[in-house]
């Protein structure tokens, strides 16, 4: 059995996501970060240079004038992706796209590209999108519901996969003397007709070095998890300390085992932190509390605490009167978990909507600030815990990033828990997964 290693993402917010309305103010960010191809390609070379498994594109397609600054003006996942594929050798390239407003052969046609592109390194971030707003931008009335979303992800991956293998990869001859260019026994049709697509095909590409682009999740409902344990391969979560990410990542493995059938160490469990590295302790905390003093304003957190609700507007009411519950309808078709979290504990601790939006803004220590060599102790020690399989790290502050991966990844390495150079070209090998076999190949061969 290969010795179990750490695994490190790096997530670019460009000018500023959730919570970091400011960002954009650092110097070192150019004001267009989000749409500057140069400034990602510098990101993403410096996480390579880190041995890192992975840079990760978020997206969302729905916006209001309260969304932060990176998710006003930013640039498509595949589009940017597919540039940085040509400007990088080995680091992974995940991108996120939504089931939920995308034709399935045209979305996976994008990611086949990509793998290909890239010699193998595409993974996609599967969502079924939770900004119920975006339906509006897609022709329709309203956003489909949970069961729906969630329904249409499972069939959707499933159907992928199936296009994936519309070539099996020894297909294409290519016999100049025979004049035989194609095998058309190893061309498959698909004919999928479901409850959510119809889809005749083939895809008309061939596999990359990987198989398949690498299916990445991240819902926390029921559905979701369900959904991460059924087809994901890599998990991508949030948890405030370990006994919580020992509890996620039990349930997620035991689910895929137990429910799936599926191997536990074929899902690689990766939340994202926040880390903070300084000279000392003590200079690391400074620079953080400095940090969120400038980027959770007052201000923002109300504009931006409608989000999880369909971005119901929640200026139009008392800040000072009791916690409008009955907002929590307009989540039904959004983020409902998160939504129904956060109305839950106003309503049991009797906060006013005030109250409620500065829970928001308190002030949470991120586990992982420090010295280097307080950083690489904390990261080790969720991963020895199995309270996680590696981390998604956000790639804010350049210079703080420039330190994890110059002053923290060397420590990470000389433990012998963090590869010092790449053994793989492609992303399954980065992350220890197994490169799926043609269906119609394993068929043919099983007789």
């Amino acid at each position: 059995m290969a010795t179990r290693q750490m695994h490190l993402g790096a997530v670019p917010y460009g000018t500023g996501g959730p919570g970091s309305h400011t960002l954009w103010l650092d110097p070192e960010i150019p004001g267009d970060a989000s749409v500057n191809i140069d400034w990602y390609v510098e990101m993403a070379q410096l996480a390579e240079r880190g041995k890192f498994d992975l840079v990760f594109i978020v997206d969302s397609q729905f916006i209001t004038p309260f969304s932060p600054p990176h998710y006003l003006n930013r640039l498509e996942p595949l589009t940017l992706l597919s540039a940085l594929a040509t400007r990088t050798e080995r680091i992974g390239l995940v991108g996120t796209a939504t089931t939920s407003f995308n034709s399935p052969f045209n979305l996976v046609r994008r990611f086949g590209s990509l793998d290909l592109i890239s010699g193998g390194r595409a993974g996609w971030n599967v969502v079924t999108t939770g900004d119920a707003g975006t339906a509006g931008n897609y022709g329709l009335d309203e956003h489909y519901d949970y069961d729906t979303r969630y329904g249409r992800a499972q069939e959707y991956v499933e159907l992928a996969r199936a296009l994936w293998d519309s070539y099996e990869d020894d297909a294409f001859v290519r016999d100049r003397e025979t004049g035989q260019f194609l095998d058309a026994t190893k061309q498959h049709v698909l004919d999928h007709e479901g409850t959510y697509f119809s889809v005749r095909g083939p895809l008309n590409m061939v596999r990359s070095p990987q198989g398949h682009p690498v299916i990445f999740q991240a819902g926390d409902s029921e559905q979701g998890r369900d959904l991460g344990a059924s087809v994901g391969e890599g998990i991508f979560t949030f948890a405030p300390d370990i006994p919580s990410g020992q509890a996620f990542y039990d349930d997620i493995k035991t689910r895929a085992r137990d429910r799936f059938g599926r191997n536990p160490d074929h899902l690689v469990i990766m939340p994202g932190v926040k880390v903070v590295v300084g000279d000392t302790d003590e200079d690391a905390r400074e620079i953080e509390a400095a940090n969120n003093d400038r980027d959770h304003t007052f201000g923002a957190a109300l504009r931006e605490f409608g989000r999880p609700f369909g971005w119901h507007d929640f200026t139009q009411y008392d800040l000072d009167a009791p916690f409008p519950a009955e907002a929590l309808v307009h989540g039904e078709r959004s983020f409902y978990t998160q939504a129904k979290a956060v109305t839950q504990r106003a309503v049991d601790n009797g906060w006013t909507l005030r109250q409620a939006v500065e829970a928001t803004r308190a002030f949470r220590k991120s586990e992982f600030v420090g010295s280097p060599t307080t950083v690489a102790d904390k990261l080790v020690e969720w991963w020895e815990a199995k309270a996680c399989d590696g981390f998604n790290i956000g790639l804010d502050h350049p210079a703080n990033f420039r330190r994890i991966v110059d002053d923290v990844v060397p420590i990470l390495q000389d433990r012998g828990v963090f590869r010092s150079d790449y053994e793989s070209t492609h992303l399954r090998g980065h992350l220890g997964l197994p490169v799926p076999e043609n269906r119609h190949t394993a068929a043919r061969r099983a007789g």
